[in-house]
This record gives C-alpha cells, structure tokens and sequence, in this order.
C-alpha cells in the first residue's frame, strides 16, 4: 500500500499540474502515455518495440492524440485521423515487402493497439480543450467507481462479475462502484454546474452510470488483454500500480462516450 501511495502521488504530481496548464504542454504528456501504453502492449505479445513497426506503431498512437491542425497551417481538421491511417499504411507495407515472414494478420496488432490506444488519449485532449473540470470530473468518476468497487467488494463481494476475466471483480463491487461515482459527480455537478452542460442534472446522473460501466468495462478489456497474454501487469512504470495501461484502461472507454453524449 506504501509503494501505491507513493508510486500513484507521483504520477498525480506530474500529471494534475500539466493538466490544469493544458495546451502543448498537456498533450504531449499524453500523447508520451499512449505511446508507453502502446510499447506495453507490443511486449504483451512479445513484439520488438524498437522494431520498424513498433516505432511505427508508437508514433501513429502520438499523432492520432495530437491535434496537429492547431499547430501547422493548411492542414484539414481530421489531420490526426489521416495522418494515423497513413503510418498504419506504412506498417502494411510490410506484408508487401516481406510478405513471406509478415502477414496481415501481423500488421493488424500493433495497428489495432495504436488506435486503441491513441482512440482513447484523443479524446482526452479533446476534453482538456474543452475545459480542465470536464476531465477532473471523468476522473473522478473513475477513481470513484475503483474505489467504491473495491471497498464494497471487498465488504460484501460475493457474487463473481466475470470470473474467467477477473477473479477478484463481483457483482456487488461492481454497484458499488456505480453508486459512490454517482455520488461523487452529484457533488461535483453541485459546486461546477458547467461539467453537466448542455445537458440537465438528472440526465447527467443518467450518463454517469453509463460512464462508470463503460469504465468498468475498460478495465474488464485490459484484464482480458492480460490474461491472454499470461502477464499480471502491463508495465512496470508506475511503482505498485503497472504500467499506463493499468492505470489508464477505464480512461480510454470513458472519455470516448463523453464526446458522443456531446459533453465537449
């Protein structure tokens, strides 16, 4: 617990600064996340991360979450998406010029986990360019529904929520967790009633069930991803926590549903 305490308030000391600054500064942070949680799932399965398509991988992630029209004139507003699809060309390029070690099933992985990925981290930065409590107020949710499910599974756990993904999850935990979140937002929504805009308080209390599910089902995805691959933890960055993508799974589900219930 002191190796946790101690790993998680170091990543929040450089993580919450940078997030209230925003700007360049903030999005060069995450999109340096995406491209460890990328690195992470190349050696989940084993792949070379200096490999030509590892870097390649990495640097698609990077472009899908920087929004690069804002930085270099003429550009469309889509750039980042075009400009991923180009890389991710590139790395198909592989099965033409060694097509006889590399398939397309090859190149599909590190593809699929650079947009998976940089999907979710987008629409992070789009929340922060938006407004700073729009993502405190996701994060929130998130670290409520972690730790409600924790104390009340742990309290009162006893029905399995998916065993053959998590072991430790119940069906108990997993309420839990929706009911401290939607407590912890009515707060927030009570002292920032922007964070619910365009939209009313009990329709937001609506959605923040469905963010703390699909958070909850982030998690789920990692642990899958895991346990595919016979490993306990994505990386090791994060001292008693893992890797960016243990910490970061729910993030990449969440923010992604708030942009489509057009909360920024």
């Amino acid at each position: 617990m002191r190796e946790r305490v101690i790993g998680g308030g170091i990543a929040a000391a450089i993580f919450l600064p940078l997030m209230f600054i925003g700007g360049l500064p903030f999005q060069l942070l995450v999109g340096a996340m995406a491209m460890i949680a990328v690195s992470e799932m190349l050696r989940m399965k084993g792949l070379e991360i200096f490999s030509l398509e590892g870097v390649l991988a990495m640097f698609a992630s990077f472009i899908l979450v920087i929004p690069v029209d804002h930085y270099i004139a003429g550009l469309p507003m889509d750039a980042s998406v075009t400009g991923f699809a180009l890389v991710s060309f590139l790395i198909l390029a592989g099965t033409v010029l060694n097509n006889s070690r590399y398939s397309f099933e090859d190149a599909a992985y590190p593809i699929a986990a650079a947009f998976y990925v940089g999907f979710g981290f987008q629409h992070l930065v789009n929340a922060r360019l938006d407004s700073w409590d729009k993502v405190l107020f996701a994060l929130f949710i998130i670290w409520a529904t972690d730790i409600g499910a924790y104390l009340v599974g742990r309290q009162f756990g006893q029905r399995k929520l998916l065993a053959s993904v998590s072991p430790n999850k119940t069906v108990e935990g997993s309420l839990g967790g929706i009911g401290i979140a939607v407590l912890v937002a009515a707060l927030f929504m009570l002292i920032d009633k922007s964070v619910y805009q365009p939209h009313n308080f009990l329709v937001m209390i609506i959605f923040v069930i469905l963010f703390s599910i699909f958070g909850q089902f982030g998690d789920l995805v990692e642990s899958a991803l895991k346990r595919h691959f016979g490993v306990k933890d994505s990386g090791k960055l994060i001292p008693g926590h893992g890797g960016i993508l243990d910490r970061c799974d729910s993030w990449i589900f969440v923010f992604p549903i708030m942009h489509f219930l057009g909360l920024f």
